[in-house]
């Protein structure tokens, strides 16, 4: 963390908060972030987002979006800023960053880009307004830490996705059924979990979600309507 400071030329990253975002052509768009406390991960200090504001593939917007509610809220609960902000992606992100702590909420908070290859692979290491190359070994402990980093928050931002695009999937196949709104469609989601299991369901084994049994058997038939005329 020394030698990374060193090389991005500010003190010692000790406390580091890395950001992602996550979406495919728009949809469910989600952001999260990670926070590693001298180089390891602080997973209690890890934050989930739902984009509110953008509409679109607008991945710049994302990303002002989620840095602005991030740090609006250490502002607010006066708690401790990062010593170093890590941005997946290149200049584009990192001006979109930089540009709302600075210019939204008057702080000064290093902000660095890591950018991928067309292997997928982290390669570039970016800095400064506007934003240049830090050389770094591909073979140094600092290039290391900032590929685990990049890897944590990339992977903690799929699973979310994952998650978000699952659950509207889910209650999207419930719509339309008579007496299934949101407070019945989360009951489903989190008693079953998946909507294969709620497929393989009985009649009685919906019901015992906390769903009546009338609302239950329309579940069923309308379930089982759509896969019939899937198959024929």
């Amino acid at each position: 963390m020394e030698r990374l400071g060193q090389a991005l030329q500010i003190k010692p990253p000790y406390r580091i908060e890395a950001f992602d975002n996550s979406n495919i052509q728009g949809t469910d768009p989600v952001s999260a972030m990670v926070s590693f406390v001298d180089g390891k991960p602080s997973r209690k200090d890890y934050r989930k987002y739902k984009i509110k504001t953008v509409v679109g593939p607008d991945d710049y917007a994302s990303m002002r979006e989620v840095v602005r509610r991030r740090y609006l809220r250490l502002l607010r609960e006066k708690l401790p800023f990062p010593d170093l902000i890590v941005i997946d992606g290149g200049r584009g992100h990192i001006a979109a960053a930089q540009d709302v702590l600075e210019n939204e909420l008057n702080l000064t908070i290093p902000v660095c880009g890591l950018a991928k290859d067309e292997k997928h692979r982290t390669s570039q290491l970016l800095i400064g307004d506007p934003p240049t190359i830090v050389p770094l070994k591909r073979d140094s402990h600092e290039f290391y830490l900032l590929q685990r980093i990049q890897d944590e928050v990339h992977r903690f931002a799929l699973s979310f996705h994952r998650q978000t695009r699952s659950k509207s999937f889910f209650q999207s196949v419930l719509d339309d059924i008579p007496g299934v709104g949101e407070k019945r469609k989360n009951k489903l989601l989190k008693h079953f979990g998946s909507l294969k299991k709620m497929k393989e369901a009985t009649v009685e084994e919906l019901a015992l979600s906390g769903i009546p049994q009338g609302v239950a058997e329309s579940i069923y038939q309308a379930l089982h309507e759509k896969e019939n005329s899937k198959e024929s």
